[in-house]
């Protein structure tokens, strides 16, 4: 009991610290959106002393200007992002050839690498690369080999190449390269986070903290909120909540704002621990304080409203998402198919269908296809329960747990499909899938309703080869098919094989 009351205290202490930061946000914009104006027209105003009225106004002067040297920096990003897109395609298009990529590189980038002596051609290559990680660590390596005399090495191109060895899950290397770092004196915030995040992406809780530790002392460096929104990614990935929630709480006590990464990993924390209630007042405080929840956030609830089964909401998230969700969205696609199959849904076999056509054919998932054999043999679909099957039998799905069985034997019974029964039994015995003595019961009863009691007798010898015997349950089906009609020798035969098993004579026998 004491427990409860414990926790119930700790969600209304994280409740208010969401709040407060929501108000603080919207303090602190408003207050930085006067002061901003306060010094731009004190500034105009300054320069603009003694000025004739008849003359342009300096604050258009400046905003002229302030536009030239935003697109001119524009212009010098997008030509950076096409010189090094140049290199990346001539470096993708020899994948897997050391020797073509170092002359690549040693033809190409040596240029393209002084040139920007800042690192920014580094970085933009490795994260041009970042569906190629082995070849961006290859491309970061020759640079750090051949040109760090010429150019010295950033901070900036360390702790891009750290988090994309955590990616590789090459902890080691990610630790070596903030060492080297560290001895060549570029310690800064972003090398110490590049190093948590290589942590995160490998589950290590301990070793993350341990730098976040060292971080705090490090007398140049402080902890930024992009350094905290790592601690709380990598507990909720591993479902420490209460850890999770006191970094909110240092958060709070050091008065620094959240943003919208902050949310975000608090809302995915809360969805991998099943915590719904959490998830929902996370995302209702985020929007309340004035954060605007972006593309990820509205993913996130879309999942969260998912596994859930809220369906409302997750048709209202999957609206605002549609067109990303639809052709990128695979996995919660996936999801969404899964809380409708749970759901009481009227319509729900229809929106299945709608979203399956959204799944390209050979992105085949053994248990999806099995929650589709469920769904319509619950709907007695026979058809296109039986082309579900056929899949599955055609891609070598198992099927190994009784409750499906079950459940497609019941459409079968219901349906009074007794020969597609008989042709499904045989193809599950041949594929390996779940056998038991249902499937024959089943077919037993089937044949008898029908009268085709020589059928019946032979479902004995099936179970026989697949090492079953006669149930109490079987005799009862045989005594009920011959007294139904008047088979009076096979009966007693089954009065006597019931009391050489010791399962007596019925009352009614």
């Amino acid at each position: 009991m004491m427990k409860r009351v414990w926790r119930i205290s700790d969600a209304s202490q994280t409740e208010a610290i969401l709040q407060r930061f929501s108000e603080n946000y919207r303090k602190h914009s408003w207050c930085y959106t006067i002061a901003r104006a306060s010094a731009n027209t004190l500034w105009v105003r300054g320069l603009a002393g003694g000025a004739a009225s008849s003359q342009p106004a300096w604050s258009q002067v400046f905003a002229l200007f302030a536009d030239r040297w935003s697109h001119a920096d524009s212009l010098v990003k997008q030509d950076l992002r096409e010189r090094v897109s140049h290199l990346r395609d001539e470096l993708l298009a020899c994948s897997g050839d050391a020797e073509k990529i170092e002359r690549i590189l040693a033809d190409r980038g040596v240029l393209l690498f002084r040139r920007y002596a800042d690192g920014s051609a580094v970085v933009e290559l490795l994260k041009q690369l970042k569906s190629s990680p082995q070849l961006a660590l290859q491309a970061f390596d020759w640079r750090r080999r051949q040109l760090d005399y010429w150019t010295p090495m950033t901070a900036e191109e360390y702790s891009k190449a750290i988090v994309v060895a955590g990616r590789l899950k090459n902890v080691d290397l990610a630790a070596e390269l903030f060492k080297e770092a560290s001895n060549k004196q570029l310690k800064s915030t972003s090398l110490y986070n590049a190093l948590m995040t290589a942590y995160m992406f490998n589950g290590l809780a301990v070793k993350c903290q341990s730098v976040f530790r060292d971080l705090k002392r490090e007398a140049t460096c402080t902890p930024t909120i992009v350094t905290y929104n790592i601690l709380i990614s990598v507990f909720g990935r591993l479902m420490l909540i209460d850890h999770m929630e006191a970094t909110l709480r240092e958060i709070n006590d050091l008065n620094i704002c959240p943003n919208v990464s902050t949310y975000n990993n608090l809302i995915a924390g809360y969805i991998t621990a099943w915590m719904w209630d959490d998830v929902e007042k996370t995302y209702r405080i985020m929007k309340a304080g004035g954060v605007t929840p972006d593309l990820a956030t509205h993913l996130l609830m879309l999942r969260g409203y998912a596994h859930s089964g809220k369906l409302d909401k997750m048709e209202e998230i999957y609206e605002l998402v549609k067109g990303h969700v639809d052709q990128y969205g695979i996995p919660l696609i996936r999801s969404m198919i899964c809380a409708y199959s749970k759901s009481s849904d009227v319509n729900k076999v229809q929106k299945i269908e709608e979203l399956m056509r959204l799944i390209p054919k050979d992105d085949y998932r053994p248990w999806l296809n099995v929650i589709l054999i469920c769904l319509y043999a619950k709907e007695d679909l026979l058809d296109e329960m039986e082309n579900s099957i056929n899949e599955a039998f055609k891609r070598n799905t198992s099927v190994t747990t009784v409750g499906v069985m079950l459940c497609i034997i019941s459409s079968y019974f219901r349906n009074n499909a007794v020969d597609e029964l008989a042709n499904f039994v045989s193809r599950a015995e041949c594929a390996g899938w779940k056998i038991c003595r249902s499937l024959y019961h089943c077919k037993m009863v089937m044949y008898a309703s029908q009268r085709r009691l020589i059928e019946m007798e032979q479902v004995l010898g099936e179970m026989d080869k697949v090492n079953l015997d006669c149930s109490k349950k079987t005799f009862w089906i045989l005594l009920k098919a011959y007294t139904t009609w008047g088979e009076k020798d096979k009966l007693h035969q089954v009065l006597g094989m019931m009391c050489k098993h010791g399962y007596g004579i019925p009352t009614n026998g």
